[in-house]
This record gives C-alpha cells, structure tokens and sequence, in this order.
C-alpha cells in the first residue's frame, strides 16, 4: 500500500485543511459526488484518515468551513462532516448492530470454507479481477492507497452486493482492512445503508450511466444489475441512553493513553494532573500498511501531546500498560473515549486487569460527542434539523481542536 499521499501527523493534516478551505463552499457541493481520479480530486478534501483517527477534530473542519464561507455557504460540507458523527452516535446507542455484523462475517467466512466457489468469486472481486469496468479499479486503488473517493465506495458497494452477490459482510470487511480511514461505524452503516438494511428497504442501486457521468467517462461498466432487492433482516433495537462518564480523580497520579481512536488528545478536558503519557497500539484486523500508517499517527499524535504536557509518550500493547502503570506510580489512567470498536473492546477487556492491579481506566468524553451522540435516535434527517442549533455550539470554543 503507497500511503505517501497521506503523511500521518497533524502538520501534513493541517497544511490539507489550509488548502482546502476555500473549496469547502460551492466547489464541494458541486463536485463531490464525481471522481476524476487519484490525484485529481480539487473538490473533495480527502481529510478523512486525519479527521477519522483525530488528528484534526470534526470542529476544527467545521469551523474553517464557517469562517471562510458561512453556515449556509458551506452548508453541503458542514453536513457531511455531521454525517460521520451521526453515524458514530447511532452505533454508540445500538452496539448489538456492530455485534451482528461481526457474526455476519464470521457466517460468511465460514461459508467461504465450505464454498470454493465462494470464495473464488470474493477473491477475484478483492484482486480486482472480476472483469467489471470501474470495480476492478477501485479494488485495486483501495488496495494500493487505503483510499477511495466516497462516491466510488457506494459503486463498488452496489455492484459487490446487487452485480456481484457477494455477502455484504465480506465487503464491509474488504472496506474496513484496507482503508486508512476506516471506522466501525461508517464504515458498517455504509454498508448497510447501501444493502436497504440501515434505511429499511431503501437500496442504492449503482447505474452504468451515473458511473460513467460521475467518473468523467472513464469507466462505463456493463453488465451491472438494474434490481436492488433490499436485503432483509430483524429491525435494529431501540437506542440505548448515551450513559455519563466517571469523573477522573484531580489528585490521583495519573496517566494519559492515547489510541488510535483519538491518537493526540486535541483539545481534550482532562481534570487531573498528567504524569506519564502513553500511546496502545491494537492488533485490529486491518491490514498492515493500514496499522503501520495509524501506528505512526499516534507517534505524532503522542509528540504533539507531549510537547504540551511537556512529557515523553511510549508506545504500548495491551499487555504492557500495568507494567507501565506501576513504573509510573500510577493509580489513574485517562484515556479519549473509544466508540464502538476493536478500542473499544480493548480497553473493556483492559479495565479489570488494572483494576486488580489498583489502577481505574477512566474514559473522557469530548464535548463534541456529548453534544452530538444522543441527537442520533432516528434517521440523518431528523439529526440534519438539529444542525443549526449544534452550530453555535460547535463554534463558540475556539480553543486549537477543541471539540
């Protein structure tokens, strides 16, 4: 995987965001849904990777698009910028949704054991070999850069569901492996959207025409399905109240760890006294260009952190953060809050093991997401409404990455 195209640290994010502002009004909202190409693409930001692991935090975004042209001049991007926060809010109050996708997968993965023709058919669309104009393409650039424009991400989610019919799973994992900005939720709920599972019988459907207007002409894939047939599953459950956080103890001795959730802490409140500055580092999945470009992120994340702690960070497995706590004298450890996901579920593994060691593992919510989160009971458009009151919210801070 080339991931030159993307410097991981918050200088090379920074310098992106600079560059893009004056394009976050009508050169967004007229050009994002085409894709020229790699190395083309003057109309979209590809902020995603920094944005995701929050090297640049959804406010910072928001408020550059603000400044430069005004809620309702960059009314387009200010709401896709939402999207992915809905997106992590809807999961964070249904996480049996993420639980029956991970047993979807293993359902499939387990098909592809015993159906060779399966699993030649998954590798073939994978390798980018399936002989489809346009998807082959984008398998191969997603393979080779860990990116991929939005709208070729909902093509190639069609085709591989509705052309191909393949199960939504493997794909979501195809995704989820090789992109630098994959998250649990979007990632998951794209999906789903896409297969008439998160909409409720409502499909995208990807058309030889769209393609071939939206990419310029350079692909014009025949052969594709002119039906998508929702697929079918039991409703989602009800959401979940968006439970508080323990307060960190201000007197404890205390640690900071970081995560490739939220590799630099921007902006985050944290009510106690740092005394030692760490970044985990997870085994996810993913492939390993992908772990290497987050791993070097939080590097710089922790640099970054540490120049304003005035400390020097290491990098940890889950297996050594006791041992680090006991080096230090710790007896707290604060950590960004981890949405639903591989982090997530290493730091809830995590927290009983210091507990028996007389450590407690506190979580610090972000304003942002305290705000946002609970808003995601029902669809995006319900969420889109609520927009123009988050919108002062979200600016009146305008402390360096706060959110």
């Amino acid at each position: 995987m080339q991931t030159i195209h993307f410097p991981p640290t918050r200088a090379a994010g920074l310098d992106r965001l600079t560059r893009f502002t004056p394009r976050m009004g009508r050169t967004y909202a007229a050009g994002r849904n085409s894709d020229p190409g790699p190395g083309k693409r003057t109309a979209v930001s590809e902020l995603s990777p920094y944005v995701r692991h929050r090297l640049l935090t959804e406010a910072e975004l928001i408020r550059a698009a603000v400044a430069t042209h005004g809620a309702a001049g960059a009314e387009k991007f200010i709401q896709e910028v939402f999207w992915r926060t809905y997106w992590k809010g809807w999961l964070e109050m249904r996480p049996a949704i993420h639980d029956r996708y991970r047993a979807g997968l293993s359902a499939a993965m387990t098909a592809m054991q015993h159906d060779r023709s399966l699993a030649r058919r998954v590798e073939r669309a994978c390798e980018g070999r399936s002989g489809i104009d346009g998807f082959d393409d984008w398998a191969r650039e997603l393979v080779e850069t860990g990116y991929l424009h939005n709208h070729a991400r909902m093509w190639f989610a069609s085709i591989w569901i509705f052309t191909l019919r393949l199960p939504w799973e493997l794909g979501a994992d195809f995704f989820y492996r090789h992109l630098l900005d994959a998250d649990p939720a979007s990632n998951t709920l794209s999906w789903r959207w896409v297969a008439g599972l998160q909409t409720r019988g409502k499909t995208y459907l990807a058309r030889r025409d769209n393609i071939r207007d939206h990419s310029y002409g350079r692909f014009d894939p025949e052969g594709l399905s002119g039906v998508a047939l929702a697929l079918d599953e039991p409703p989602p459950p009800p959401p979940l109240a968006l439970l508080p956080l323990p307060a960190p103890d201000r007197r404890a001795p205390t640690g900071l760890l970081l995560h490739g959730d939220d590799v630099a802490g921007i902006g985050l409140a944290v009510a106690a006294d740092i005394q030692a500055l760490a970044g985990l580092v997870i085994e996810d999945g993913r492939v390993a260009a992908a772990q290497a470009w987050t791993a070097a992120a939080l590097d710089n994340g922790m640099t970054e952190a540490g120049r304003s702690q005035g400390l020097t960070g290491t990098t940890l497995s889950v297996g050594e953060v006791v041992a680090w706590a006991r080096q230090n004298r710790l007896t707290q450890i604060v950590t960004p809050e981890a949405p639903v996901g591989p982090v997530r579920a290493a730091l809830t593994a995590l927290t009983p093991v210091l507990s028996q060691a007389g450590v407690r593992l506190v979580p610090v919510r972000r304003p942002y997401d305290a705000l946002c989160w609970p808003l995601a009971t029902k669809g995006f458009f319900a969420f889109k409404e609520r927009i123009p009151d988050l919108l002062p919210q979200v600016i009146q801070d305008g402390s360096p990455g706060s959110s």
